[in-house]
């Protein structure tokens, strides 16, 4: 449900782009984003920290964009948001030896720090290359493209992602917390 939530704004913004235009496509997300985070704090009276910053985001930069009437800024907010991901993953891990992957997930997992430093790179790799990608869309595709990419190709993305890094650690996890997956898969 939760996920939900934060979907629907994405679907809602992909369709007023494409019946109306851009920037028509920018206030309804930002109506609906404000709207789906109301609700989250309603139904879960709480909101996560990436919750927070994605709203955050939208209203900022969908602001910004209203406001100097100028599509580009929303189109850059993907690019900017990816690279600062990468970039805080990657100095975190070899500037200042901390693993953030590990540290968000390490409570629940046991995993070698070895196994902890391959995700946050293959993590930092991801980020890059949807920025990349974003910068392409920019450049070479259509407004429209622009909405399903934002709406559907990197949420597809991020799903590929979380399931390879999903069968990445059940490889490497201890016999222990497997036997609580699995107990907790038979209990569903």
């Amino acid at each position: 449900m939760r996920q939900l939530l934060n979907f629907i704004p994405l679907v809602v913004f992909f369709v007023f782009l494409l019946v109306y235009d851009m920037f028509v496509g920018i206030k309804a997300l930002m109506v609906a984003a404000t709207i789906s985070f109301i609700l989250t704090l309603i139904i879960y009276k709480k909101v996560e920290k990436l919750e927070l910053f994605s709203f955050l985001m939208i209203i900022i930069f969908g602001g910004l964009t209203i406001f100097l009437d100028n599509k580009d800024i929303f189109k850059w907010k993907i690019t900017l948001i990816n690279f600062g991901f990468a970039l805080i993953l990657l100095t975190s891990q070899f500037i200042f030896k901390k693993n953030l992957i590990q540290k968000i997930m390490g409570k629940e997992l046991k995993l070698n720090i070895s196994v902890w430093n391959k995700l946050n790179i293959i993590w930092s790799l991801f980020f890059i290359v949807c920025g990349l990608a974003n910068i392409y869309v920019i450049f070479y595709m259509s407004d429209d493209f622009f909405g399903l990419f934002k709406a559907f190709i990197l949420p597809g993305a991020s799903l590929v992602i979380t399931v390879i890094s999903s069968i990445y650690i059940y490889k490497y996890l201890e016999p222990n917390d497997k036997s609580k997956l699995t107990e907790f898969k038979n209990h569903e």
